[in-house]
Order: C-alpha cells, then sequence, then structure tokens
C-alpha cells in the first residue's frame, strides 16, 4: 500500500512595505515661506510652464490690444471723416464734432472694458497654474481653463465692482473740489494736494488687503463678499511683507518700461530728423516713425505680459503663504502630494479642503536650525602637586622550614703560597 499524500505546508512569505520615490518638488518648498522666497520664486516661475503663462498672456494681451486700436481708430476715421463735408462753425459741425468725440470716447472706453475683462482672465489663469506648480504638477491650458471658467464672470464682476468704486469716488472728491473752486481757488488746490497726497497711502492700503480677492474667487470658488472677508483675514499680520512685494514688483517693472521706452523713443525722433533734415514730411521718414513707434509698442506690451504674469504669481505665492500661516495649508498640500504620488486617483482639490481651518502660530521654518554658543565655561580650581610616591619596600622572604636542605658552608681563604727568594744570576745554590 502507498503511503497517503502528505500536504505541504506553503512557505510564510514575509511582506515589507513597497518603495515609493521621493515626493516631487515643486516651485516652492511646502512651508511657509520667507519675504525672499515670495519675491524671488515670483520671477523664476515664469520657467515652470511658459507655454501655458507667457504664451497665453501675450496672445490675448496683444489680440485685445490690437482689436482696441483697430476699433477705436476705425470710429474714429468714420466719425471725425464727415467734418471735411461740412463748413466750420456752422451749427451742423459743432453737433457731428461734439457726436464724433462722443461716439470715439464710448468705443475707447467699452473696448478698454472689454481688455481689462480679458486681463483679469488672464490673471486668474495664472493664478491657476502656479497653484498647480506649487505641488510639481504641469497643466494644460485646457485644465486651467476648466478650473477657470465657472468663476470667470464672478472675477470679472469684483474687477468692474472695484473700477466702480474707485470712479465714485474720484467723482465725489472732484465734485466737492469744483464746488470749493468755484468759491475759494486756493482752498480747493490745497484741498486736491491734500487729496491726493492721502488717496496714495489709502490705495496701497486697500491694495494690499484685497490684494487675495481673485486668488480665493479661483482656487476657492468662493463669493465676492465671501473673499473680500477672508483677503480681509488672511492678510492679518502679513500686511507689510505683502505690501513690500507689490511695491517692489510695480516699481522694477515700471523702471524696466521706462528704460525700454525712452531709447526706442530717441532713436525714433532721430531716424526721423535723419531723414528729414528739412522739416518736410516724407514718405520715408513717416515710415521710420510708424515703425520705430510700433516697436516701442511692442516691446512694452511683452514688459506689460511679463508684469502681469509675475504679479499674478506673487499674489498666487502670499495666498499659499498666507493660508499656511493662519490655516495650515501645507499639510493638507503636503498630504494631497503624497496620496498622489503613492497612486492615489480621484483626489480631493487640497486648496478647497479645511478652508478657515484656524491654527495656532508657529515658528518660522529654517532649512537648518541656527546652533548657538553655549556659555563660556570658567576655569577650575588650581590643581596641587600630588605627594611624592616613595619606593616600595622589598617583599618579603619567606621563613625556612625545618625540611629545607642545608645551608652551604662558606668558603675558605686559600692557603699563603711559599716566597719565592731571589738569587744572583751564577748562584748554584
Amino acid at each position: 500500500m502507498g503511503r497517503p499524500p502528505q500536504h505541504e505546508e506553503a512557505p510564510t512569505v514575509t511582506t515589507y512595505p513597497a518603495w515609493s520615490p521621493a515626493p516631487r518638488p515643486g516651485i516652492v518648498p511646502l512651508h511657509p515661506f520667507g519675504f525672499g522666497t515670495i519675491l524671488g520664486r515670483s520671477f523664476v516661475a515664469l520657467r515652470q510652464n511658459p507655454k501655458v503663462l507667457l504664451g497665453f498672456a501675450l496672445c490675448v494681451q496683444v489680440v485685445s490690444y490690437i482689436v482696441l486700436i483697430v476699433a477705436t481708430g476705425g470710429v474714429a476715421f468714420a466719425s471725425f471723416s464727415r467734418l471735411e463735408t461740412l463748413q466750420s462753425g456752422t451749427d451742423d459741425y459743432d453737433a457731428v464734432m461734439i457726436g464724433s468725440i462722443a461716439a470715439t470716447g464710448i468705443t475707447g472706453f467699452v473696448l478698454g472694458l472689454a481688455t481689462a475683462a480679458l486681463g483679469v482672465i488672464v490673471q486668474g489663469v495664472v493664478v491657476s497654474e502656479v497653484a498647480s506648480a506649487v505641488v510639481a504638477e504641469k497643466p494644460t491650458l485646457g485644465e486651467v481653463w476648466r478650473r477657470v471658467k465657472p468663476v470667470a464672470w464672478r472675477l470679472i464682476g469684483y474687477t468692474f465692482l472695484v473700477t466702480l468704486a474707485a470712479l465714485i469716488a474720484i467723482a465725489v472728491i472732484g465734485g466737492l473740489l469744483f464746488a470749493i473752486g468755484v468759491a475759494v481757488l486756493p482752498l480747493a488746490i490745497l484741498g486736491g494736494i491734500l487729496a491726493v497726497l492721502g488717496a496714495i497711502p489709502l490705495s496701497l492700503w486697500l491694495t494690499t488687503k484685497l490684494l487675495l480677492v481673485p486668488a480665493i474667487i479661483i482656487l476657492e470658488h468662493a463669493g465676492i463678499r465671501t473673499a473680500i472677508v477672508r483677503s480681509w483675514r488672511l492678510t492679518r499680520r502679513r500686511f507689510w511683507p505683502t505690501l513690500g512685494v507689490v511695491v517692489i514688483i510695480s516699481f522694477t517693472f515700471g523702471a524696466i518700461a521706462q528704460l525700454v521706452s525712452i531709447p526706442t523713443s530717441f532713436i525714433s525722433l532721430g531716424f526721423t530728423t535723419a531723414l528729414t533734415p528739412t522739416g518736410d514730411p516724407e514718405p520715408g521718414a513717416i515710415i521710420g516713425y510708424i515703425a520705430s513707434t510700433l516697436l516701442t509698442q511692442v516691446l512694452t506690451l511683452f514688459v506689460q505680459c511679463v508684469a502681469v504674469i509675475v504679479q499674478s504669481t506673487a499674489t498666487a505665492l502670499i495666498y499659499v503663504d498666507c493660508r499656511m500661516r493662519h490655516e495650515g495649508l501645507d499639510l493638507d498640500l503636503q498630504s494631497y502630494v503624497e496620496r498622489r504620488d503613492a497612486g492615489g486617483t480621484g483626489l480631493p482639490d487640497p486648496y478647497r479642503e479645511n478652508v478657515g481651518r484656524t491654527v495656532g502660530p508657529r515658528p518660522p521654518q529654517y532649512p537648518y536650525p541656527p546652533q548657538g554658543y553655549g556659555p563660556p565655561q570658567g576655569y577650575g580650581p588650581p590643581q596641587g602637586y600630588a605627594p611624592p610616591q616613595g619606593y616600595a619596600s622589598p617583599p618579603a622572604q619567606p621563613r625556612p622550614t625545618e625540611d629545607a636542605p642545608p645551608a652551604p658552608p662558606a668558603p675558605t681563604a686559600p692557603a699563603d703560597p711559599s716566597p719565592t727568594r731571589w738569587s744572583a744570576p751564577g748562584d748554584g745554590s
């Protein structure tokens, strides 16, 4: 009979956690930023995704600028050309002149609003792309637009509300100064100077406190009122760093625009003078003037596009920094990055989680903690000399026992040799 089959037990396999690569670094570290980090990364973030940032912004700005120039110029040409058929000084001439000015002004104002709306969309696209770059993602233009599209009109509405409020304030103050100037002109002039001096710090303060409203609308899908309240709260205790970033970026690109426009203006003037030394307009001079003017406008437009991108990038980074400090957004971003790199799908948007959460203040983060020096060590009491060391006594010899062998006899002195007598040679005795 055969042996019954025996079931072998499967060998025990020890499982270890799978290796996972380190999280991909974004454009900024995932902890609260310093002033230099925000300012520096605002300028270098353009290299992260230039196709979406610079390409989209440049195309939108160029198209809107061309439409504004062509449409306004076309309306002005069509309106003012009718004056050639009328006699100057007549009622018809004055009516056509007023109508032409009004039509041109209204066209420019409406198209200016449309251009501003497109500029707001550009800012929204930049903010959304930078928010993705913080967690090391590089979205396409379509993905960014799907994020901005639901809140685009809300963003445009906020911009128009701010513009309307500024226009109303200017109109009210201007009306008051005009009424005062009718009665007392010097007082109106003094009031105008004080109004301008007071408007500068007020505008900087409001700009800083409301800087994060577009980012909150885009990333959190918040309403206008909610975004204003949150921006006011998030910039608390971060007012001066935020103001510093805004002022430095504005002054930097203002200086760059001047450096670009002034040399090209001198080149245009010199080119025109060289072609028309007598002052008579010639076709070559006109073409040269138009070409130099277009070059100036193109360079200025490029600088403006880069300025919009850098300012919007700074706005997004300031928003992320303020939420890290107030609401612990860095914890949500780190958790999102770890789960995504581990293969997680369908993850929620980290910017829309834990909105309004309050965390305690944390100390600033440093790459390496500064090592301080301890207190100086004092000198101990003087060490005395040790007492002199004596010689050790020789070890005691053991006492001999009875069975010990007898001591050897003491040596005896040798016998005295016999004396030798001296005898003279030849002596036989």
